[in-house]
């Protein structure tokens, strides 16, 4: 690292991110969570040259509805990048707002989280993406243990603990102890995956094509991994009919809604299992006691933490925070940097 970048150091609010695929949060040292907004960017074809237009939530607004000259995207894709230019301006972004008029003199230390599942190539396209943004140094730290630091789960000592993290585009797993990782698995399945099966399920079932942003909405409004006993909750859903051509309402139900998501539940609900089977024995016993924790946007979905714990037989809580426990354990590893600094970690 250059004296330059060292001196420009002494600028810059070190900053933590949670590169979600749905939301990016970023945690800045004393001050704690500064930013929350979608991880969407508007790109403008600007004689041939694409330029940043929009970012967050104005660039979400956006999505499905630009005309010609301006492409909507979402730069990540099952927690990784897949539009490496966009992902580098959205950092650039996130860097340049917290540091408001010293932006051109900030040089950042930066954690970022990365799925335990990635490739060391993907780990490698996050870091150099940080790095191109303006970071000084780059860290990277695994989205289970930083789920379960920020769940206030006892990570240091000599005991079992189980998170369970459910993204926007990958759900992680993973059992900890002794500050490290003992077996984690991530599978591509999240609340993009909910948000895709719910618009499959209405273009079968009722011939209706509806949009990614609907989808959501419905998710969060009506959304269930479990069938209700009571009268089911609906809601009026309008899209385009698909045999008429012209715009349609119908109502939708709660039980619907189970139907479609059983699907990406049954597969949150395997990676569950399999790790409980990997599990050693003495960590079994520690996860009978202290039960598993849920944490993640997907962790809010209704009666989820229910279906698991039928499942499992095990108990199964929801974290305080759900949504910014990734983005408050990253932070606290950058607030206790000397304490925590074993978890994180370089890509070469």
């Amino acid at each position: 690292m250059s004296i330059i970048s060292k001196f420009l150091g002494l600028f810059s609010s070190d900053m933590a991110i949670d590169l979600g695929t749905a939301n990016t949060l970023v945690y800045v040292s004393n001050k704690g969570i500064v930013e929350n907004q979608p991880s969407v960017v508007a790109m403008l074809n600007d004689r041939g040259m694409m330029v940043p237009h929009a970012f967050g939530e104005q660039a979400k607004k956006m999505l499905g509805r630009t005309p010609a000259d301006i492409l909507a995207i979402r730069p990540l894709k099952d927690g990784v990048i897949a539009d490496f230019k966009g992902a580098e301006e959205m950092i650039k972004y996130f860097i340049n707002n917290v540091h408001n008029k010293k932006a051109f003199f900030a040089r950042p230390r930066v954690i970022v989280c990365v799925p335990s599942g990635s490739t060391p190539v993907e780990r490698r396209a996050i870091q150099d993406a940080v790095e191109c943004a303006g970071a000084r140094e780059v860290y990277l730290i695994e989205e289970p243990m930083a789920a379960a630091i920020g769940a206030n789960l006892p990570i240091t000592e000599p005991t079992g603990s189980m998170i369970v993290d459910i993204g926007g585009g990958t759900t992680e797993v993973g059992i900890i102890s002794l500050g490290g990782i003992v077996y984690a698995k991530s599978v591509r399945v999240g609340g993009d995956t909910m948000d895709e099966a719910i618009v499959a399920y209405i273009r079968k079932n009722h011939n209706l094509l509806i949009g990614e942003s609907t989808a959501e909405m419905i998710k969060k409004e009506i959304g269930t991994a479990i069938k209700s006993k009571d009268k089911p909750r609906t809601m009026d859903i309008k899209g385009r009919d698909l045999i008429r051509g012209i715009p349609k309402e119908i109502v939708l139900s709660e039980s619907d809604v189970a139907d479609s998501l059983a699907e990406p539940v049954n597969q949150i609900l395997t990676a569950v299992k399999h790790v409980l089977e990997s599990a050693p024995p003495e960590l079994s016993a520690d996860i009978v006691d202290r039960g598993i924790v849920l944490s993640g946007g997907g962790a809010l979905l209704k009666g989820l933490d229910q279906k698991i714990s039928a499942d499992t037989g095990l108990p199964v809580i929801v974290a305080e925070e759900p949504l910014s426990c990734v983005a408050l354990g990253t932070g606290r590893v950058l607030e206790e940097f000397n304490e925590l600094k074993h978890v994180l970690f370089r890509q070469d």
